[in-house]
């Protein structure tokens, strides 16, 4: 994952698991070790008998895992050149290689002194290398399949509710409430929010520019700045992180929303969102914090002691079609980044929510990736 990826409609599932990433790692360790329990326990007729083959096993499976992953590591670039099938013959041929190869350098170990079946548990091993590939490939090649149907509708959403109508609708008064008094600013207004549009509505990648998206950010604080004036303030705070580094497009603005509409818009006096990007060794660190209302005191009453009944009818009848539907959207918003950050990352990323009194606060820490120069 160094390279950003087009997300397309028609995703290309059948690609080898990334054998650099810490959770296809895992997930190869955890899906062997269970083949290899469950042929315990077929080999097996007490429980005791189960423990002893599964040391047995234990003995060839550890180190024909280990040096494969190992080497896996390291022919990742090569591996990753080839089309599918090849590749996933050649990683099936280089685990059968070590398997044997390990299997005659044990000697006694796996094969006792005068024993008549050494060609036979050569075949024997030989083959259930090539099932544990064909079922590990088999497994990444579904899962792959899961997330990219998940991640196609994810970006349909982003697409569809990013720039959701009661945003839209209330950019539009605000501009009009001081296109005669203010022209220059409405146009700058009506600027921001064309360039927002353009920059969410674009073919996304997989992996875009930090700069990008904090540009996207600002223009989108700019526009609800007009509509709440002084009581929406942004504070960003950005520690080590050159502005190459690569991040999921669309990951700030839907946070940003959530803690406008959320929080800040619901607070009579309003309040501060804070934003920290920093590095952290080989991670980026997101966190973002907003002010927010007590869950036992409900959003009508502090609109009503704001004084919201005078809002324009039309933003009225925009908002009977979605109000409703505001808390729904933003969870799937929410949603959504989780699962393209699971798709990206795996066990790598970590989303975190965690909400008090008086505060919400959203972290996410990603692998840090460094645009590769064109």
């Amino acid at each position: 994952m160094n390279n950003p990826r087009s997300i397309k409609q028609n995703a290309r599932p059948d690609t080898l698991p990334d054998f650099r990433n810490l959770g296809v790692i895992l997930r190869i360790l955890v899906v062997s070790n269970g083949m290899a329990l469950l042929m315990a326990l077929l080999l097996a007729n007490t429980w005791t008998d189960v423990a002893q083959n599964m040391m047995q096993i234990a003995t060839l499976l550890a180190p024909v895992l280990l040096s494969s992953l190992l080497l896996l590591w390291v022919m990742q670039p090569w591996l990753n050149q080839l089309p599918y099938r090849q590749s996933a013959l050649a990683m099936t041929v280089l685990v059968v290689v070590l398997t044997l190869s390990i299997y005659n350098f044990g000697g006694e170990q796996y094969s006792p002194p005068g024993s008549s079946h050494y060609y036979f548990d050569e075949v024997r091993y030989a083959l259930l290398s090539v099932v544990m590939c064909f079922v590990l490939l088999l497994y990444f090649r579904m899962r792959a399949k899961i997330l990219s149907r998940a991640l196609h509708d994810a970006r349909l959403q982003v697409l569809r509710a990013r720039i959701r109508p009661h945003f839209l609708f209330n950019t539009i008064n605000a501009v009009l409430g001081i296109v005669r008094a203010q022209p220059k600013l409405a146009e700058t207004a009506l600027e921001d929010m064309a360039d927002l549009f353009r920059m969410a509505m674009s073919d996304a990648r997989d992996l875009v520019p930090l700069h990008r998206e904090i540009h996207l950010s600002k223009r989108y604080i700019a526009l609800e700045q007009l509509r709440m004036g002084e009581r929406l303030n942004v504070e960003w705070q950005i520690q080590d992180v050159p502005e190459n580094a690569l991040i999921p497009p669309l990951l700030l603005q839907p946070l940003l929303e959530n803690a406008v509409y959320h929080g800040i818009e619901l607070l009579p006096q309003g309040g501060s969102i804070n934003i920290v990007l920093r590095r952290s060794g080989d991670g980026l660190r997101l966190t973002m914090e907003n002010p927010c209302v007590e869950p036992s005191t409900s959003s009508a009453d502090i609109r009503d002691s704001r004084g919201l009944q005078n809002i324009r009818e039309l933003e009225k009848s925009v908002a009977t079609y979605t109000g409703n539907n505001r808390r729904q959207n933003n969870k799937m918003a929410l949603q959504n980044i989780r699962e393209r950050l699971d798709l990206l990352f795996d066990a790598e990323a970590r989303y975190q929510v965690e909400s008090g009194k008086n505060f919400y606060r959203v972290e996410i820490i990603l692998p840090y990736i460094k645009e590769r120069p064109s």
